[in-house]
């Protein structure tokens, strides 16, 4: 096991979306991963994944294989049905990790209902050799994530690290890296940044490209150190809606590869 940098759909957010003309198929997704000389693919919150049956996830993984490229999946939600079905999707895929969040809606569980949730379910994820990396965001403290990874005390659960997400809890990126350090599986990397609103009435939270925002990306990797841990680097953007569709993807594939360009440099 290496540490890799690999992209997730949320790369090609836009282009995988209705929002576009001619929406790319997973298929196309993980085409221009290859050519971009990426070999790890992460299909996080892909909604048409969940719904496929087995023979259209193993086309997927036919593709996937095809290019050289190793899967990961991300969804949300910790119903133990639906870890169920996603470890069954992660099997098909040959994916060796499962990225999720605590709420859905509908489904909001507390410390003690994913614990007990956690301790039911990784058996079957223990033996299937599925890790399940819980994200850091904003609609549950971080403390409280890792309450639950600490009980349930198995390498089976970890964490997902993004502190991009947490700002908006007033949780700031520093702290979030210093105390999920020791249990994260897997980093999402994308840069973010407050810009003033029109007539400097209050500020936009949003994406910028890697290297240009706040993220403070040499003290993160300092700090968990994904080389010497074998833990995957996943790139994302927060790129909001331009002017118009051409300029959109045209904005998206150049993060994509300043990001990509970013990370080999280090």
């Amino acid at each position: 096991m290496s540490s890799r940098i690999g992209l997730s759909s949320y790369a090609f957010f836009w282009q995988l979306s209705d929002q576009v003309s001619k929406p790319m198929s997973i298929h196309d997704a993980l085409r221009k991963a290859a050519d971009l000389g990426v070999d790890l693919f992460q299909i996080c919150d892909y909604a048409p994944l969940e719904t496929m049956n087995d023979d259209e996830l193993a086309a997927v993984r036919t593709t996937a294989d095809g290019l050289g490229i190793t899967l990961e999946v991300g969804t949300k939600g910790i119903r133990p049905e639906h870890l169920r079905r996603f470890l069954h999707i992660a099997q098909v895929l040959g994916s060796d990790l499962l990225r999720t969040m605590f709420n859905v809606p509908g489904h909001t569980p507390d410390n003690e209902e994913a614990v007990t949730i956690f301790t039911d379910v990784l058996p079957e994820f223990k033996a299937a050799g599925v890790r399940i990396a819980v994200e850091t965001y904003e609609q549950v403290p971080t403390e409280r994530i890792l309450d639950v990874v600490r009980r349930v005390n198995s390498p089976y659960l970890g964490i997902c690290s993004d502190p991009a997400n947490t700002v908006a809890a007033l949780e700031m990126p520093q702290q979030v890296i210093d105390a999920v350090e020791p249990y994260v599986l897997n980093m999402h990397i994308k840069d973010f940044a407050f810009s003033r609103k029109q007539g400097w009435v209050g500020f936009t939270y949003s994406g910028a490209p890697l290297g240009e925002g706040l993220l403070d990306y040499d003290y993160m990797v300092g700090k968990i150190q994904p080389k010497e841990r074998h833990i995957n680097q996943i790139v994302e953007h927060w790129l909001p809606w331009q002017d118009s569709e051409a300029e959109t993807i045209r904005l998206e594939n150049q993060w994509t590869q300043q990001s990509l360009d970013f990370l080999r440099s280090k």
